[in-house]
């Protein structure tokens, strides 16, 4: 019984929960970005490179031979054009999540840099010892 106590309290720290989260985030994020570069990004690009569709771009080293039905042989190739299409995705994710950390990191210095204000007791001794001196 202690191993399950022992996985309940690891499976419900705040680290764990915050990672389960991001992960699923990240998961939905990843098909957000995909269909943006599929659907949005990579057509102008295409238009602009003369119609040339990347998804479709690759080196064939075995063409298919489906000349014998029963023994249909798959091509063989190289797909460098979604290898394109993944860069362009990485490229994007990296710099969103950039954003994403400049913009934390510009909350943090901000809150760090204001001082806390002083408890309303020191504030009243403070005019207090300022009054005695007069």
């Amino acid at each position: 019984m202690s191993m399950i106590k022992e996985f309940k309290e690891f499976a419900m720290r705040g680290n764990v929960i915050d990672l389960a989260v991001g992960v699923v985030i990240g998961g939905a994020f990843g098909k957000i970005v995909t269909s943006l570069v599929d659907q949005i990004i990579m057509p102008p690009i295409g238009v602009l490179t003369g119609g040339i569709d990347f998804s479709a771009m690759k080196w064939v080293l075995k063409p298919a031979d489906d000349s014998d039905p029963k023994h249909k042989i798959a091509e063989v190739a190289i797909q460098y054009g979604a290898f394109i299409n993944v860069m362009i995705q990485f490229v994007i994710i990296a710099f969103t999540i950039f954003l994403v950390v400049k913009a934390i990191n510009r909350l943090t210095r901000k809150q760090q840099a204001a001082p806390p204000a002083p408890p309303a007791t020191e504030v009243l001794l403070t005019e207090i010892r300022d009054l005695l001196k007069k």
